[in-house]
C-alpha cells in the first residue's frame, strides 16, 4: 500500500508529460499502478487523521521558514528511509567540520516535527541528524527510490509557495548542505609594484540538474547574479562572485560555521 503523497507524486509526474514507464522508472512504482492511479481505478489511500499535509494545503501550524531551511537541507544532503510499521526515518548528514550547522539541522527537524525524538548518529567524518514519523514522505514527496540526481525532482505547489515566501531560508539550507562561501585572491600589478587582493565567493554545487533549477531559480528572485559551469561526470558548479550579490548572500546566509 503507497501513500497519498507517494500516490500523488506519480499522478503529478504523468500530468507533466512523462510516459507511464518514465514515471515508473522514476518511482520505482509499477506501470500497471501508476495507470491505475491516472485513470482514477485505483482508490486514494487516506492519509493518516493527524497528516501535516492535507489535499487542501499545507498544515498552517507547520513553521514555514524552518521547512524552507529542512527543505533545502533534505534536497542537499537528506533522505527518507521506510521502517517497520510504515515509519519512516528522515536523515540529514551534516560535516563534522561545521558543528554549528549541525546544532541547526537539529533545531529545524525539531521545529518541524516538534513531538518525535531528534537523535545524533556519528560516522566518520560526519554526524546524520535523525528522526523518525510516518509523515516525512508527506512533508518532503521528492522522496523517492535512488539517487536525487537521476529521477525528477519537483517541488509541490505548497511548497513553491513556501520557498515564494522565505526565499533566504530554502537558499541557506542549500548552501548549507551542498555550497561554501570561501575567499579567492589574485595579483595585480600597480604601479610596478605585484599586491595581491582576496574577495569572497560562494559556490554551490549539485549532479541533479532539477535541483541546480531550484537554487538559480530562486537566486533571480532575491536578486543575486550567478554563472555556473558544468563539468565532467555532469555535476554542475553554480558560482556566486559579483560584490553586490555576495554581500546580499552574506547579509542573509554568510559562511557555515
Amino acid at each position: 500500500m503507497y501513500d497519498t503523497a507517494t500516490r500523488q507524486r506519480a499522478i503529478n509526474l504523468h500530468a507533466s508529460g512523462l510516459t507511464l514507464s518514465q514515471v515508473s522508472r522514476a518511482t520505482g512504482i509499477s506501470r500497471f499502478t501508476v495507470r491505475a492511479w491516472a485513470t482514477g481505478a485505483a482508490p486514494d489511500p487516506r492519509p493518516a487523521a493527524d497528516c501535516p499535509v492535507r489535499h487542501s494545503g499545507l498544515n498552517p501550524a507547520l513553521p514555514r521558514p524552518d521547512y524552507a531551511y529542512l527543505l533545502g537541507l533534505y534536497l542537499g544532503d537528506g533522505c527518507i528511509s521506510e521502517g517497520r510499521r510504515n515509519v519512516h526515518a528522515l536523515r540529514i548528514a551534516c560535516g563534522d567540520a561545521w558543528p554549528g550547522l549541525i546544532d541547526e539541522c537539529a533545531r529545524a527537524v525539531a521545529s518541524v516535527m516538534p513531538h518525535n525524538k531528534v537523535r545524533r548518529v556519528r560516522a566518520v567524518g560526519y554526524t546524520s541528524v535523525v528522526s523518525t514519523s510516518k509523515h516525512w514522505p508527506c512533508l518532503f514527496p521528492q522522496h523517492g527510490p535512488g539517487p536525487k540526481h537521476r529521477r525528477p525532482i519537483a517541488l509541490e505547489p505548497w511548497q513553491q509557495d513556501i520557498v515564494d515566501a522565505n526565499p533566504w531560508e530554502f537558499l541557506r539550507g542549500l548552501v548549507h548542505s551542498d555550497g561554501c562561501r570561501i575567499t579567492n585572491w589574485t595579483t595585480r600589478t600597480v604601479g610596478g609594484v605585484q599586491k595581491r587582493y582576496e574577495y569572497p565567493r560562494y559556490f554551490f554545487t549539485n549532479t541533479s540538474t532539477d535541483i541546480v533549477h531550484l537554487f538559480t531559480a530562486t537566486l533571480d528572485a532575491v536578486g543575486v547574479q550567478w554563472k555556473s559551469v558544468t563539468r565532467s561526470g555532469g555535476t554542475v558548479n553554480v558560482s556566486v562572485a559579483r560584490k553586490e550579490s555576495v554581500a546580499l548572500m552574506d547579509a542573509h546566509i554568510g559562511p557555515k560555521y
